[in-house]
């Protein structure tokens, strides 16, 4: 079973560098420690068909997981450097383990608006729960920060939430293993203290887990929610960008020598457009390598130009 609901975007008060002037037809980036971000660019790709994308996965430092609040915010803020180097109108943080250690920081330092994964998945979670119930799955780093919990019981002060790291997930994934008897094992494993709990609801806290939500399904079985905040991050996003009238209205002319989406990563550019390939059915024609340590790892408002 699946669940989604459209709840509209919490406006917060964004403040813009006085010499950064946005407008629809800027492209949204959005950045990953790999692959998985992909799934929200996918999401994205599927509800604003007009945006242009700017994507950087970070492939040479997979994963975060298991990675501190200090490296993850370093990481993304060089991250953010380059998106912003990209004239971005707005940023998306397509992984949970940034969202939940880097994006406070982001939020507060960065000059065009920023949205994370955490907060959409978290409140449809919340409204979708028949029993108040609530498992999420994820990275290590993801579970113990205990942002899920905080913003569903932010929404939901009675609900109780049940973390599950699943380290695993993420190399079966991208070792092609969606489908395969070993994943379902491990699914059935780490799904089992959960299903203990009586869980009726189960965020996928993961943006490579939407790849194997067949799996996950088969595991949590028939009376479980499955959230997919990949698409919920995309629902939120054209809420918010329509909010402030920066909705692209029409889509990219062609023949302008620019594809309306750019992929850019840290390593293996290759083996990257390869595995995009599986997943976004829009023929990634290029995935280009650059160099990320290029970029500083200060606060933004320190050195926006480093």
């Amino acid at each position: 079973m699946v669940c989604s609901t459209a709840i509209g975007f919490c406006s917060r008060q964004v403040v813009m560098e006085t010499n950064r002037e946005l407008h629809a037809d800027l492209p949204i980036g959005v950045f990953d420690s790999g692959i998985g971000g992909l799934t929200v660019a996918r999401e994205i790709m599927r509800q604003m068909p007009n945006e242009r994308i700017v994507y950087f996965g970070d492939t040479a430092r997979v994963p975060y997981g298991g990675k501190s609040r200090e490296t993850v915010t370093r990481y993304s803020r060089q991250i953010v450097r380059f998106l912003l180097e990209q004239n971005v109108k707005a940023i998306a943080v397509a992984c949970n383990t940034a969202s939940a250690l880097a994006l406070p920081e982001i939020e507060k330092e960065c000059p065009v608006p920023v949205i994370g994964v955490i907060r959409p998945g978290a409140k449809t979670a919340a409204a979708c729960t028949r029993n108040g119930r609530i498992g999420v799955i994820g990275t290590k780093a993801t579970i113990s920060s205990g942002t899920y919990t905080e913003y569903i019981r932010q929404i939901m002060p009675s609900a109780e939430v049940f973390g599950q790291p699943c380290p695993l997930f993420v190399p079966l994934v991208e070792e092609g293993l969606w489908e395969d008897p070993v994943t379902d094992e491990i699914a059935r494993r780490y799904l089992a203290s959960l299903l203990d709990s009586r869980i009726d609801t189960l965020i996928m806290g993961c943006t490579h887990y939407p790849l194997i939500r067949k799996t996950i399904g088969r595991a949590a079985g028939e009376d479980v929610t499955l959230i997919n905040p990949a698409y919920e991050t995309a629902v939120e996003l054209r809420s918010m960008l329509g909010e402030m009238s920066l909705l692209a209205e029409n889509r990219p002319p062609l023949g302008t020598g620019v594809p309306q989406y750019r992929f850019y990563v840290s390593d293996m550019a290759g083996q990257f457009r390869q595995f995009a390939n599986s997943i976004i059915k829009y023929g990634i024609l290029a995935a280009e390598k650059i160099d990320i340590y290029h970029y500083s790892a200060e606060p933004l408002s320190n050195k926006m130009n480093g």
